[in-house]
């Protein structure tokens, strides 16, 4: 049994992954499967891909249909950060656009942590360890 992150976009998988890609080391795309002609969803989007953060494995897809609810805070990606500078980096990148739920500060149960939602509606949890 895995136990896999899947992401659905509603028409912007792509675009936040090549945006991950771009902010993590160790990061690929493993597989991307796009809408064809006649197929369910709108041609060149993102039918299934796999990818990678960091090593580890995330699934996204376009979906082919509208939705009537997208990313919730209540579920997010958890990044322990090995030094400050790589949780202000990413914290400033993942904000751009998005919307801060906690801001970049020290508090009593981290030296320094955020919560974030970015422009794609993910939400992302940075903490220093």
């Amino acid at each position: 049994m895995k136990i896999t992150t899947f992401l659905m976009f509603q028409g912007q998988a792509e675009a936040a992954m090549v945006f991950y890609l771009s902010l993590f080391e160790r990061s690929r795309i493993a597989s991307i499967r796009r809408y064809g002609p006649g197929e369910a969803g709108k041609e060149g989007s993102v039918q299934v891909a796999i990818f990678e953060l960091n090593g580890e494995p995330l699934m996204c897809i376009d979906s082919p249909v509208a939705q009537p609810f997208t990313f919730t805070p209540a579920i997010s990606l958890f990044v322990s950060c090995d030094d400050e500078g790589e949780v202000d980096r990413l914290f400033a990148a993942l904000a751009e656009g998005g919307q801060i739920k906690m801001p970049l500060q020290e508090y009593p149960f981290a030296r320094r942590f955020a919560w974030v939602q970015d422009r794609f509606g993910v939400s992302w949890q940075l903490n220093l360890r």
